[in-house]
This record gives C-alpha cells, sequence and structure tokens, in this order.
C-alpha cells in the first residue's frame, strides 16, 4: 500500500505525466483522504527511515493533518500518531541531528501544523507533557542547555504556530472554536507559561552572539505570546537585558546590506510589551520602569538612524519598527490623560509625553511617507485630546499650548515635496498619488490645529504662504518650485477656514480674519506674478486658486485684465496635463466673472482661437478603456476634446455677458458656429459613406454647437432664471446652426454617436432658439427617435420633450397636436421591444416612467386635449390600453403608481365640475369635458383599482405598495367627485359584489369613500386591503 500511495503521489505531482493516469491518480487520493485509515499509510510513509521524495512527504503529512484536524480520530488513534511523530522528532531532531538536513524548510513548516494540530486535540488531556518533550530537544538529561540548533529552532517555531492557532485575533473562529482556544489558552498559563519564559532566555542567551536566525525566530515568538500572558513573566531583569542587549547592538551576526533584522525583530518585542491591553496607571509605570524613553531616544541617536538618515545606507526598517513602537507609547501615553482621573499618573503620562510628542514629530517629518503615516494615528489622538481639553476647560493648558507651535510647523513640512520627488513624471505616478493622499491626512491634521488654536493656525499659515511670495519677488526662478507649491497648496487649503461662513465677503468686507488673510495672499500671488513661475505645478495651482476664489476678483477687478492674461497664455501649454486642466479652469473663471469681462472679451475670444480647431480621431486598436491612468487618460484625443468642449463653453459666457453690444454678440457666435457648420458640411458626405473617422468628426462639431449654446444663455423656458433669453439676432445666429445640426441628423440617423451629440445640442439650443425650435421639432423627433434609437434614448428625449412643453406651453399646442401621434407610435414601438437582458429591461422601465411622466406633463400644463384632438384620436385607445396595462404590472410597482398618477390626473381634466357629495341632499348628474368620460371612468378605471390588491404577488405591506395604494384611493376619491351616487351604486351592485366584498365590509367602504378626506381615504384604504387581502 505504501508503494501505492507513493507512486499515486509521484504521478500526480509530476508535470510530465499523462493526464488520464493523473487524473486517476487524484480520484486514488480524494479516495484515501477520505478512508478512515489513510492516514496509517501516510503516517509511515513520512516517518520511515527510507525517506521518500519531498513532495511525498508533504501530501502525506497533510493526509494525516486533515485527519487529526477534522477529527476523524479517536484518542488511541491520536495517541498513536503523537509517539510515531515524535519517535521521528527525536531521531531527526534529537540530540545528535544527524538526519535533520533532509528535512527542507516546506517540510518542517508541515510538520509544525501537524504537531499544532495534535496540541489542539490532546494538550487538555492526553499529552500534558507537550511542552516538556519539545524543550527535551534542546538539553542534556541533566536539564542543561545544549548546542541543538535545529531542535531548538522546531521549538520555537512550534510555539509561533501554536500561538497563531489558538490566539491570533485575526483568525475567525466559531464560537466553540474560540472557547476552546480560551481554555487551552488558560491551561498553558497554569501548566507551563514560567518555564516557556525561562525557554526564550535559555534561547536568547545561548544564541545571541551565534546565530541571528533562531534569535529573530525567539523574539518573534516572544511578541506574538506577550499580547496573552501576564506581562510581569516577560518584564524581568533577565529577559529585558537580553532584549536592551539586542536592541541596542551596532553589528549584526552574519546580516547583511547593512539590515539587523535581530535588532528590528527585538524592537518589534518592544512594541508588542508597550501595546499590551493593561490598567493605564499600570501601563505608564511600566513604561518608566522599562526607561523606554531612554531606549527610543538611543535608538534615534544610533548611526542608522542619526548619521546615515540623509544617505542611501538610511535604514528604513529600522525607522519604520521605531516609529511603530513610538507610536504606541504615545498612543497609551495620550489615552491615559484622556481618561484616567488619578492625578499622580497623569502627571507621570505628562512626563511621558513631554518625553515622546519630540519623538513622534522626528518620524513624522522622516523624509520617507511610510515612516511618517506610522506615527499620524498618535498624533491625531493627541490633537483630538486638546480639542476635548478647550472644550471642556475654555483653553489649552500652557504646558499642552507650547506644543501645538511644534506640531503644526513639523504638518506643514511635511506637506512639501521631497527634493527626491518629481512631477508629472509618468513612472512617478504611484509616488505622486500616494503623496496625495498624504497630504489629504496631513490636511486633517491642520484642521485638527485650527480647531484646538485657531489663530495660531491663521497666523501659522498666513507666515508661510506670505514669506514664500516675498521671497519668490525677491529671487525670482531661484526659489525652489516646491517651495512655492508648497505655499499656493496651503494657501488653496486655508480658504476653507477663510469661507467658512458662506464666502469671503460679508456687505463687500472681509467675513473673518481668516478671509482678510486670504485676501492678502491672493494680492500677493497676483501681484508676484506667480504664474510666470516656469513649472507646470505652480502653474495649475495658480489656476486652480483662482478659480476656488474667483470672488476676490469681484472687489479687485482692476486684477481681471492680469489674470485673464495669464490664463489665455496657460490654454497654450505645451504639458498636456497642465493645458487640458487650464481649459476646464479657464471656462470656471470666466462663467464666474463674465460680467466683468466687457472690456476684454474681444481679445480674449482673439487670442484662444487658434484653440477651438476640432480634429477627430478614432481610438487607436487595442486601447483599454479601463485604462485609469490618469496622464494617459488626459493624453487620449477623446479627453483632448472632452476638455477642448470647455473652451466654446468659455467663448459663449464671454460673448453672452450684458455688457457686449448685441452686434458683438452675433459676430462672435458666427465667428464659432460658422466653421464648425462649414466643418459639417464637408464631411457630411464621407459620413454617409461609412467613413467613421467623418462621422466622429461632425459628433465633435455638434458637441461644440452644444457647447458655445450652452455658455450663451443660462435662461430656460418656463423657468425662474434672472436670466433674460436671448436677443432674436443672437438667436437667428444659432438658427443656422440648429439646422446644420439637424440635415446631420437626418443624414446620419444611423449613427449613435451622432444622435447622441444631436441630443446634446437639442436640450442646449432651447436656451438660444426659444420658441424658434417648435417648428422644427417634427425634424428633432424623426432623426433622433430613429428606428435605431434605443429605449434608453427615447426616454432620455422624452425627459428634453417635459422641458419643451413646459417651456413653452402657451405655444406649442398646434405643433404638439400635429406631431403626438408620430411620436407616441415610436414610443409603442419601443415599449413593445423584448428583452434579453438586465440592461434591457432598466431601459425598458425608464423608457415606461418617461412615457408616463410625458402624459402627466401635457395634462398639468392644460393641454391634455390634444390627446383626444382629431389629429390624435386614433391613438387614444392605445394610451390608455398602455396605462391600464402598467398599472396592473405587480413587477414594477413604481410604474404602477405613476399610471394610476396618469388616470388621477385624466379624471380630473375629463370629469368635469365636482358634483354634490352623495350623502348631501343635493344631486345634479355629472357633466364631463368629455362626452360619456363619467361612464369611462367607471367601467374601466375603477375595476383597475383592484388589479393589484387582488394580485397573489402583491405585498400590502410593502413600502411602495403602500404609495401606490395611496394612489389609487386617490383616484377613486376623483371618480366620486365627478360621478356622484352614479359611483356609489356601480361599486354596490357589479364591483364590490363581483369581488366578493358584501354586507359590512361592503357598507364600511361605502361610507368611508363618501364621508372621509382624501388623505383619510387613502390611509383607509391601504388597512382595508391589508385586512381584506384585496
Amino acid at each position: 500500500m505504501d508503494t501505492q500511495v507513493e507512486s499515486a503521489i509521484e504521478i500526480a505531482w509530476n508535470p510530465t505525466s499523462d493526464q488520464n493516469l493523473k487524473a486517476q491518480a487524484f480520484d486514488f487520493l480524494n479516495q484515501l483522504r477520505n478512508d478512515p485509515s489513510g492516514w496509517q499509510v501516510c503516517l509511515s510513509l513520512f516517518t520511515r527511515s527510507a525517506l521518500p521524495s519531498e513532495v511525498v512527504r508533504i501530501v502525506a503529512l497533510e493526509v494525516v493533518n486533515n485527519a487529526v484536524q477534522t477529527h476523524q480520530l479517536d484518542a488511541p488513534s491520536l495517541g498513536f500518531v503523537k509517539e510515531n511523530l515524535m519517535e521521528y522528532v527525536r531521531r531527526v531532531y534529537g540530540e545528535t541531528g544527524a538526519e535533520a538536513s533532509v528535512d527542507t524548510v516546506a517540510i518542517q513548516n508541515k510538520l509544525t501544523q501537524t504537531v499544532t494540530y495534535l496540541f489542539n486535540a490532546l494538550y487538555a488531556s492526553g499529552w500534558e507533557n507537550f511542552f516538556d518533550d519539545f524543550l527535551a530537544l534542546g538539553r542534556n538529561k541533566d536539564g542543561s542547555t545544549k548546542d541543538n540548533l535545529l531542535g531548538s529552532a522546531l521549538y520555537i517555531r512550534i510555539l509561533i504556530s501554536i500561538h497563531d492557532e489558538i490566539a491570533d485575533v485575526l483568525v475567525p473562529r466559531s464560537p466553540e472554536e474560540q472557547k476552546k482556544s480560551n481554555q487551552l489558552k488558560d491551561l498553558v498559563r497554569q501548566r507551563d507559561m514560567q518555564k516557556i519564559v525561562a525557554s526564550w532566555q535559555e534561547v536568547l542567551a545561548r544564541w545571541i552572539e551565534r546565530n541571528d536566525a533562531i534569535v529573530e525566530l525567539c523574539l518573534k515568538s516572544v511578541g506574538r505570546w506577550v499580547s496573552w500572558i501576564d506581562i510581569s513573566l516577560v518584564v524581568n531583569e533577565s529577559l529585558l537585558n537580553l532584549l536592551f542587549q539586542l536592541v541596542g547592538r551596532t553589528q549584526a551576526t552574519g546580516s547583511a546590506g547593512g539590515v539587523d533584522k535581530v535588532r528590528d525583530a527585538a524592537i518589534d518585542t518592544f512594541t508588542e510589551i508597550v501595546g499590551k491591553k493593561m490598567n493605564p496607571t499600570d501601563k505608564i509605570d511600566m513604561m518608566i520602569f522599562l526607561k523606554l524613553g531612554d531606549i527610543v531616544g538611543q535608538l534615534i541617536a544610533s548611526s542608522p538612524l542619526n548619521e546615515l538618515r540623509a544617505t542611501s545606507n538610511y535604514d528604513t526598517d529600522m525607522a519604520e519598527a521605531v516609529a511603530k513602537l513610538v507610536n504606541n507609547a504615545a498612543f497609551d501615553i495620550v489615552k491615559t490623560l484622556d481618561i484616567e482621573t488619578n492625578e499622580q499618573t497623569r502627571r507621570k503620562a505628562d512626563g511621558l509625553l513631554q518625553i515622546f510628542l519630540p519623538f513622534v514629530l522626528r518620524f513624522f517629518s522622516d523624509e520617507y511617507d511610510e515612516i511618517c503615516s506610522t506615527v499620524i494615528p498618535s498624533l491625531t489622538d493627541l490633537l483630538t485630546f486638546f480639542r476635548k481639553d478647550v472644550k471642556a476647560n475654555g483653553a489649552l493648558a500652557s504646558h499642552y499650548d507650547a506644543m501645538l507651535s511644534p506640531i503644526l510647523t513639523a504638518i506643514v513640512g511635511k506637506m512639501k515635496y521631497d527634493e527626491t520627488s518629481s512631477w508629472g513624471n509618468e513612472d512617478a505616478e504611484t509616488d505622486e498619488a500616494e503623496f496625495q493622499e498624504l497630504r489629504k491626512r496631513l490636511h486633517i491634521l491642520q484642521q485638527a490645529v485650527a480647531a484646538v488654536d485657531e489663530p495660531l493656525y491663521i497666523d501659522a499659515l498666513s507666515t508661510v504662504v506670505a514669506n514664500t511670495f516675498a521671497r519668490y519677488s525677491q529671487e525670482q526662478r531661484q526659489l525652489n518650485w516646491r517651495e512655492l507649491d508648497l505655499a499656493l497648496h496651503e494657501m488653496y487649503l486655508f480658504g476653507e477656514l477663510a469661507t467658512r461662513n458662506g464666502g469671503l465677503y460679508n456687505k463687500s468686507q472681509p467675513a473673518s480674519v481668516a478671509a482678510e488673510r486670504l485676501l492678502q495672499m491672493m494680492a500677493q500671488m497676483v501681484e508676484s506674478d506667480t504664474a510666470s513661475f516656469p513649472h507646470p505645478a505652480i502653474q495649475l495651482q495658480y489656476m486652480e486658486i483662482c478659480v476656488r476664489y474667483a470672488s476676490f476678483f469681484e472687489n479687485h477687478s482692476q486684477l481681471i485684465p492680469r489674470v485673464l492674461e495669464n490664463f489665455v497664455r496657460l490654454v497654450h501649454h505645451d504639458h498636456v496635463k497642465v493645458k487640458t486642466r487650464s481649459w476646464y479652469l479657464f471656462h470656471r473663471l470666466v462663467r464666474h466673472l463674465r460680467a466683468k469681462l466687457g472690456n476684454v472679451s474681444q481679445t480674449v475670444i482673439e487670442a484662444i482661437g487658434d484653440l477651438l480647431l476640432i480634429k477627430a480621431e478614432l481610438p487607436q486598436q487595442g486601447s483599454d478603456d479601463d485604462d485609469m491612468s490618469s496622464d494617459e487618460n488626459d493624453q487620449s484625443a477623446d479627453a483632448l476634446f472632452n476638455s477642448q468642449l470647455y473652451l466654446f463653453e468659455a467663448i459663449g459666457c464671454i460673448a453672452s455677458t450684458s455688457s457686449v453690444p448685441v452686434e458683438k454678440q452675433v459676430l462672435y457666435a458666427s465667428s464659432v458656429i460658422n466653421p464648425l457648420i462649414t466643418d459639417i458640411q464637408n464631411h457630411l458626405e464621407s459620413s454617409k459613406n461609412g467613413d467613421e473617422r467623418a462621422a466622429l468628426q461632425i459628433h465633435h462639431d455638434i458637441m461644440a454647437i452644444g457647447n458655445l449654446a450652452k455658455g450663451f444663455s443660462d435662461w430656460t423656458p418656463g423657468g425662474n432664471s434672472a436670466s433674460a433669453a436671448p436677443a432674436p439676432e443672437v438667436s437667428e445666429a444659432f438658427g443656422r446652426a440648429d439646422e446644420a445640426v439637424l440635415v446631420a441628423l437626418e443624414s446620419l440617423k444611423t449613427s449613435l454617436d451622432v444622435r447622441t451629440a444631436a441630443r446634446f445640442a437639442f436640450s442646449r439650443l432651447i436656451g438660444v432658439l426659444g420658441t424658434r425650435i417648435l417648428p422644427q421639432l417634427h425634424r428633432w423627433i424623426d432623426g433622433l427617435l430613429s428606428q435605431n434609437s434605443t429605449n434608453d434614448e427615447m426616454a432620455v428625449f422624452l425627459r428634453l420633450l417635459d422641458q419643451v412643453v413646459y417651456g413653452f406651453k402657451t405655444e406649442i399646442f398646434d405643433i404638439l397636436d400635429s406631431l403626438l401621434t408620430p411620436l407616441l407610435q415610436r414610443v409603442f414601438a419601443g415599449l413593445s421591444e423584448p428583452i434579453t437582458g438586465t440592461d434591457d429591461e432598466i431601459q425598458l422601465a425608464e423608457l415606461r416612467r418617461e412615457y408616463l411622466n410625458f402624459l402627466l406633463i401635457i395634462l398639468n400644463n392644460d393641454l391634455g386635449s390634444v390627446l383626444v384632438s382629431a389629429t390624435n384620436q386614433q391613438i387614444f385607445d392605445t394610451v390608455i390600453s398602455t396605462i391600464e396595462h402598467f398599472a396592473k404590472d405587480v413587477a414594477d410597482v413604481p410604474t404602477a403608481k405613476l399610471a394610476f398618477s396618469v388616470l388621477t390626473r385624466m379624471s380630473a381634466v375629463w370629469g368635469g365640475p365636482d358634483l354634490p357629495s352623495p350623502t348631501s341632499t343635493e344631486t345634479s348628474p355629472p357633466s364631463p369635458t368629455l362626452p360619456g368620460f363619467d361612464r369611462f371612468m367607471i367601467t374601466r378605471f375603477s375595476p383597475l383599482c383592484w388589479s393589484l390588491p387582488t394580485n397573489p404577488s402583491f405585498n400590502a405591506k410593502d413600502p411602495q405598495a403602500r404609495q401606490v395604494l395611496g394612489e389609487i384611493g386617490g383616484l377613486q376619491k376623483v371618480i366620486l367627485a365627478k360621478t356622484g351616487g352614479e359611483f356609489v351604486a356601480w361599486l354596490r351592485d357589479v364591483e364590490l359584489r363581483g369581488l366578493g366584498i358584501e354586507g359590512e365590509p361592503m357598507e364600511e367602504y361605502l361610507r368611508a369613500l363618501t364621508s372621509l378626506d382624501l388623505k383619510g381615504f387613502k390611509q383607509f384604504f391601504q388597512a382595508f386591503v391589508q385586512r381584506t387581502g384585496g
């Protein structure tokens, strides 16, 4: 059997084996794994003297592991495994260690895992002397230690593995597993903890000068176990002296590259000791007893962290280890100050804080961001504590107040790019992203300082910015770009405090002290000609700040020409990232300052005219659309064009200000529109012949026209905008663009790109054309709702038509009357399309809702008669049928609710005047606006009210279902108001009786319908349906 198992493993793991044989081998091994006696063969394979290959031994031991871990073995079987493995361990790792060289690291790890599983199963009962057995590997019979490196190493490996199995808090465990782990930890503490601690001391003392590998392993073991054992066992003179020796050693035994892993492991051990959960008073006393401040001070002063700090030999691993130790210590010191009430303990903690704050700031200011990030948590906690202290006492204690300035100085200093960093280099994108992420964290710290001492924050930041601008004015280009970038970045962030009360100004005066300082910074920035600094990062920051605080220029309009001149120069920048971002920022600036630009409009428009040339480029074959690299996206043709569109909108903003005469507005608009129209005409024939690039060029031209129109007019028909509609002459100029877009759309309606661009242009041209667009509506509909249009496109266009109908409700009737039938026929065709996937389902639901909303817009704007006009009478039944269909759809309750809203509105519009209540003595017949509509409501609309409640799939308790029930109740109240007693008679004699609602439930229902107000009946109907189940 041994031979058969061995062969199967060899075949299964041999890459050259025949696939059929390999499959048979795996099947055999799976059967072996599930065989109750399979582990015996595998145990024999692993422990026999004539060792098989490594893969055979690992797989064999894994089968044994599985049997032990999954509780397949009874107590005698577990004992058998234990005895056989211990016999093997003694033979291989015992006194002679003669055979140990054949065990690879992988086998040692697997053996350690097996032993750990046996510990889990037998330590409580069956292997009480577990630790003694493995300790014996490194001891003579008289108990003295001996030079058995392999035996001692195996013992330490097992200790680490046991911790990971029963005490690692990151390992998920079931409640039963956690309970057993806790019991095992308790047993270890009771039986063996002291001898384990003594064994650490023995191993460290014997190998401290001889073998770093086992010393490092031992330290890792101590660091893991210290979290759940009695700290007094570890904090003893013997063990601490060994740790002090390791922490302070200057030369590694056999280490390479100047990195001392043992020293770093010893530091990590101190970190774990300091991080152990314990009473705050005991923690502070332990830090003092350990002389932790002295230890850290000596480490910081050591050559790897001091003399070598500015060199390539700086030991960053050691720095990060010490930083972690400092962070843990500072965290506990601050926590003690925050929660401890004992004055003596607080005084001790205050003393430690005075010692450790410089350590925190030392690592916080480290050139390596990973090391800086290590201590940010403790610095955050300290500032939070300061803020609580201010809130509780009104002011920060003086000894704490003195700490704030160096903290803020360190934060500001860390905000600066370090000397080795570059900007805009594709190879450094990851580093740049990480640094910007760090800046966000630093900004949070700055905000925390401002929350503690706002005047300090204002003065410090103002000084940094003012001094930098002053130096720049004197030194000009000799100033390091990193210095200027820091000042601009801090200025950008400073504005959050300055504009906290809603803006920079309050009645033309600075809104706050911070606002006043920011206004001074803005003046310095512009007057010092910062925009001329020859570095793209500075130029970008300059533009970002000008846009963010554009309100400054409203009160300093004399600076606008200078700033515009800088922007015009920067929109022509050679660096793609600066150029594309500047196009967007230029648009933002001129939109904000458009009222102030009249006297410079022509100059600015002429200066950027060369940037308006559009050149479409098809995406390169094999390009990755999912590439998220910012620089690559900036350089793609599509991204460049999207940024270029902001220039067209900016031209519209500049050219349409009230200070620009109408004839000039027409001139500026035409100067942009005419080349675009010509370009569309030049590419139209090629596009119709299938030239993709020509079609994309037309798409770009149309999008540019739309963005120009967007910039030209903020006016929305029917809206409450303060902006006035454009002058007729301007509308006429855009009328030529409207015609050009329509011609392109009619010729290329099968192109999704062209339809998309045209739809965008249509939405923007409404604001500049006004009623001029109405005669062209049928052409827009014909082009945008072609046979190739998706349901999503139709839904979006219907939303646009909602705006048109609402905005031009007094002028649109005749046009709407003529185009409604073809429009709705297109919609009906879309509604009837089969669903082939989730996307189709989502688009169909959206089209349903937009169709119903469109009907509501018509009804709500006194245009309902267009639905029943002679022109559209033929589709009225189809309209009603679609609404009825949606009202019954239990799978789409939101759409059903909207359908009932349409029916309610139809009833209100065409049902005639409200009749007296059926409970009153007055009577009068219904007088519907549409002849016969009273009976139509009763016989068609009323039965629909029960279609959802009587559906078995309808859940009346669902929140959305309750909403639709409320809408249904509202419909019934409107029908009652329009038809009176006829509706009550219908319900009593036909409808309710047909539903099986008779007797008292029927009378209760009719009483509620006739006597309750609208809100009351809605609530009654919801409860009635829930109670009766429909």
